[in-house]
């Protein structure tokens, strides 16, 4: 392949990104795949994010006879192969970090426009066959909804694989609950390439030049080259237009989407993905659910397969049959962790048999009311309490969107709700999953703040309740309160004898079983909600949301779970 490296794309403002250009030999005009983002485009993935690295070899060992690897970039396509199937790759560095200049802003209105520049300037090249597609994990998804939205004329198509779509409600707080994830990752992953970082950062492995720049700044003049992302998230309790500056306008994203989520994203991508598929505006969009880590499926070649039907599709002009297509791809899965392909039509399935399962004061969760009021008390700093089904008779599946009615009161002005919902084997052991930055991931988890329980009612559905998050509502301590709480999606196929469970909690999921060698090295797991933790003091002083909370059920108060069954009756 022929490589361009550090080509200067000037945006409206004048600054000058710099983009590494990959393109197949000879001469001709290729379709484009490209990606902006904050990772530094000359960090090779093998030194940057080595246990990411040597998980994906042991799950995907045959990318050592694809590629050599050399040209690897987290979360981006690899140029190596996709120059082989005829594309051109631009992976540019996002303003203010690795070799590009400017002030760090992340998902801001400024790299939006900055990304619609990209692309226009990759459309306009004279390797360039003026369609140009997005492919990327994560950042590299998240702000393919944002520069959509701007209908830049030269993109054709887009693939966001496991990308957050509402920042407040997926990034920055979990049903209003400080998210602690953002201000780890910047520290971690972005602060280390910002553009000026120089000598004290890495060096590319394939061009010896420095990663962020020929320059080495201060700390200071750094620090002042950057928005604080972790402050700006935890001054902001509640939306405000520094959220929604970051949300796209759904109704202008019109581009064919193929949206990529993963089961195991509890607590970033997962819900970011479907809500993506059903608010998109796009007359041709297409959802896949996969599950194992949050990069391995991208890289694996059932994955690029995927993406290669897509993108031959929209920006070959391929008659591969991509059209006719289902819309819904799910591998459902097992309590096993394996995983079953299967096509359907829509999101949520139509056939769904939407049911509700009751707590009950012995502890149960079944599909009978109990009559007589009851409650149970837990200590918001403990374990919580759980409500179990009683043993499967047959197979049951469960895929969807879930939502539970929780009565509840506080010995103070507030309670944090954190809902799990789990799996246990016939002999009462706690089965979890490959998460996408976890190996003891739950099934799927909820999150809310009663005092942020007010409705948006015109948005909300029965298995999505929609919270508004624009105000503080506080409890009167002892008062039963409704709370609608949206548990994230899920797939799960569960065997006869298994039982299905739920925990209402104070704190978040801890999975208290042996972790492998790969939790115990890898930096974000955190035994059961990877990086996203809610412990931050400042917003969870324990005063207020260290006491106890109790549960309300039977009679008017009927606190229940609302799951997705699945009938055996395979979509037609």
């Amino acid at each position: 392949m022929r490589i361009l490296w550090d080509a200067p794309i000037r945006t409206d403002d004048g600054v000058v990104l710099l983009a590494d250009v990959f393109t197949p030999p000879g001469g001709g005009t290729f379709p484009v795949l490209l990606s902006y983002g904050p990772y530094g485009k000359g960090l090779a993935f093998q030194d940057g994010y080595k246990a990411q690295w040597d998980y994906l070899v042991e799950r995907c060992p045959e990318l050592n006879d694809l590629t050599s690897n050399r040209y690897q970039n987290w979360e981006v396509a690899d140029p190596e192969l996709w120059t082989r199937y005829g594309y051109a790759i631009v992976r540019v560095d996002s303003r203010g970090t690795g070799r590009s200049p400017g002030r760090v802003d992340l998902w801001s209105q400024r790299e939006a426009q900055d990304m619609y520049d990209c692309i226009e300037w990759a459309g306009t090249q004279s390797w360039s066959n003026g369609r140009v597609g997005l492919a990327g994990i994560s950042y590299y998804a998240m702000n393919q909804y944002q520069v959509a939205a701007l209908q830049p004329p030269h993109l054709a198509a887009m693939c966001p694989w496991e990308g957050a779509s509402d920042w407040y409600r997926e990034f920055a707080r979990h049903g209003g609950i400080l998210c602690q994830f953002g201000q780890d990752w910047f520290a971690r992953q972005v602060a280390t390439v910002q553009h000026g970082v120089g000598a004290a950062g890495h060096v590319s492995s394939v061009t010896g030049e420095l990663v962020a720049g020929p320059e080495t700044d201060d700390p200071a003049r750094l620090a002042k080259r950057r928005s604080d992302l972790g402050e700006a998230v935890s001054m902001r309790g509640e939306i405000y237009d520094w959220h929604h500056s970051r949300n796209p306008d759904w109704s202008k994203v019109t581009v064919p989407m193929l949206s990529a989520a993963n089961w195991g994203g509890q607590g970033l991508h997962l819900r970011g993905n479907v809500e993506a598929f059903s608010q998109a505006a796009s007359p041709e969009k297409w959802l896949e659910i996969h599950g194992d880590a949050h990069w391995v499926d991208f890289y694996s070649t059932r994955g690029i397969a995927l993406q290669r039907r897509f993108f031959d599709h929209y920006l070959k002009g391929d008659a591969n049959g991509w059209s006719r297509e289902p819309r819904v791809h799910l591998r459902t899965r097992h309590a096993d962790g394996s995983f079953e392909d299967r096509y359907e039509h829509e999101w949520p399935l139509e056939r769904t048999v939407w049911t509700d399962l009751h707590l009950s004061e012995d502890g149960a969760l079944s599909d009978t009311q109990t009559p007589a009021r009851a409650e149970v008390s837990y200590s918001a700093t403990g374990p919580g309490v759980t409500f179990l089904t009683a043993p499967l008779i047959d197979t049951m599946e469960i895929t969807g969107p879930m939502a539970a009615t929780l009565f509840i009161s506080s010995e103070t002005s507030d309670a944090d709700i954190f809902l799990v919902v789990r799996l246990f084997d016939p002999e009462g052991g706690e089965v979890t999953f490959m998460g996408a930055l976890d190996p003891n991931t739950p099934p799927a988890q909820g999150w809310l703040r009663a005092s942020h329980r007010a409705m948006d009612v015109k948005r909300s559905l029965p298995y999505r309740p929609y919270h508004l998050h624009t105000e503080t509502q506080p409890l009167s301590p002892g008062a039963i309160y409704e709370l609608q709480v949206e548990v994230w999606p899920t797939s799960l196929v569960i065997p006869p004898g298994y039982r299905l469970g739920l925990t209402v909690r104070g704190n978040d999921y801890r999975y208290e079983g042996e972790l492998s060698d790969f939790a115990r090295s890898f930096h974000y797991a955190n035994r059961g909600v990877g990086p996203f933790r809610h412990a931050d003091s400042r917003d969870r002083p324990a005063q207020v949301f260290g006491r106890r909370v109790t549960i309300h059920m039977g009679g008017p108060h009927d606190s229940r779970l609302l799951v997705p069954i699945i009938p055996d009756t395979p979509a037609e």
